[in-house]
């Protein structure tokens, strides 16, 4: 089924140093961008991502240090990866709770200015748990009856997940519409203010925090109440980007 689409979206995937958000890099980032007449356009690279690989990570996408070792950091390529996915919406395979939280970490390590959370973003795995309960491997298998070859390459998993997507939405016509917000609605589990999820919106649409001992409780109320939990926040091990959209709140309630 061709994609029904009013921007285009970016399919991508990302090979990295481990999957800790708030310290790992990438190393490897591919990208399929699908225009809403249906041209195709796709880039892959890999980076340097200035600290040692893993062997444990290195055994799984076969990606080493000196593989990567004269490769452009993330900083030297980050303006141009946004300016490649300015005003698209973008698509991955587990890439709401960990692709794009990494990517968002890195424009925000490298200084680049770009508004992530203003994208509408499909998350095939969440669809595929919902309905299937697979991986992507049993899911390109099961969907498009096809071997993943190559599995964990940036490039492999990327089009794997863009012909997922679209015999999903062959399979279910019932359950699934051909748009892309209500794909971005289907495949969130939470109302994310962060992308790592530490706060989430309320049915009540107010900002709450989804951890620790002032986990449901009103961000704004937590902070007047208690202002050392937010320095505790900005010290502590969390993402940047989680740290940028607490400080938003912090400011926003200020100027009330």
């Amino acid at each position: 089924m061709k994609l029904n689409l009013k921007n285009p979206l970016v399919f991508f995937d990302l090979e990295t140093t481990g999957t800790n958000i708030n310290i790992d890099r990438i190393i490897e980032i591919c990208y399929l961008k699908v225009y809403p007449n249906g041209n195709e356009e796709s880039k892959s690279m890999r980076i340097n991502p200035e600290m040692h690989i893993p062997e444990s990570s290195s055994e799984i996408h076969g990606i080493y240090d000196q593989d990567v070792a004269d490769c452009p950091t993330f900083k030297e390529v980050a303006k141009n990866i946004a300016k490649d996915i300015e005003g698209c919406d973008l698509a991955g395979f587990n890439s709401n709770r960990f692709d794009i939280p990494l990517l968002a970490e890195e424009f925000l390590r490298a200084d680049v200015d770009i508004d992530l959370s203003r994208r509408k973003f499909i998350d095939v795995q969440v669809i595929y748990h919902k309905l299937e309960q697979r991986t992507l491997s049993a899911a390109y298998k099961f969907y498009c009856d096809k071997n993943l070859e190559d599995a964990h390459t940036a490039a492999a998993d990327t089009y794997a997940t863009y012909e997922v997507l679209k015999a999903q939405l062959d399979r279910y016509p019932d359950a699934l519409k051909n748009d892309v917000n209500f794909l971005s609605e289907y495949s969130s589990f939470n109302r994310n203010v962060d992308f790592a999820g530490r706060m989430v919106y309320n049915d009540k649409n107010v900002e709450v925090f989804n951890f620790g001992k002032y986990k449901g409780m009103s961000v704004e109320e937590v902070l007047r109440r208690d202002p050392g939990y937010y320095s505790w926040i900005l010290q502590g091990d969390f993402t940047l980007n989680t740290k940028q959209m607490l400080t938003k709140i912090r400011l926003r309630s200020i100027q009330k």
